[in-house]
């Protein structure tokens, strides 16, 4: 198998108290995320981690509170979750190289990852034939992410205790879709066991 993982999101403004839409319980993750990013670089396995990237008068600032400004401490991502050889994919359309990084850090304006010119060249570029996903929220962008990539037609696993959600019942909500859309749930300890 050649699966992929999708880290979705797990910056500073999200997961820490202090950010701007900290998601409440979200610093909790940040050892489980550690061991999944960690874990893919041990076994060679591509990493994408989605980043929110603003400018300061972004338009989804009129939907949400200003968050992930591209350069401040809230857009950036804990260390802890960091690989040592990383790789940027900016917001821009272009040819991004990736050559052996461990971590492509995949940087987004939109809720939806999919609204990136990016990201179905960077999903073809791998040639996975499985996903995994995790990170933050449940109901909007991993849900987002989750949902593209079983359009794919590959197996998807959704990482139940390394998300977070804003509200309990719309995360239920998004599980339920996911299976019912032929998604399987997983778990860190489960995951990493194979």
């Amino acid at each position: 198998m050649r699966p992929a993982f999708f880290d979705i999101d797990t910056q500073i403004d999200f997961l820490f108290p202090a950010g701007a839409l900290y998601v409440p319980g979200a610093e909790c993750l940040i050892p489980v995320l550690s061991r999944l990013n960690h874990y893919a670089a041990a076994h060679g396995i591509p990493l994408v981690s989605s980043a929110c990237s603003h400018t300061e008068d972004d338009p989804e600032f009129r939907e949400w509170p200003p968050h992930c400004v591209a350069g401040t401490v809230g857009q950036s991502k804990p260390l802890e979750t960091l690989l040592e050889k990383r790789a940027v994919i900016g917001v821009a359309a272009g040819e991004y190289s990736i050559a052996g990084a461990q971590q492509i850090l995949f940087e987004k304006n939109r809720l939806d990852i999919t609204t990136s010119p990016n990201f179905q060249p960077l999903v073809a570029r791998f040639a996975a034939d499985s996903y995994v996903v995790y990170g933050v929220v449940t109901e909007y962008c991993v849900r987002f992410a989750a949902l593209a990539l079983l359009r794919t037609g590959n197996p998807v696993s959704l990482v139940t205790d390394a998300i977070a959600s804003l509200r309990a019942d719309d995360s239920r909500k998004t599980l339920d879709e996911f299976t019912a859309s032929g998604g399987r749930l997983t778990t860190v300890s489960e995951l990493c066991a194979r």
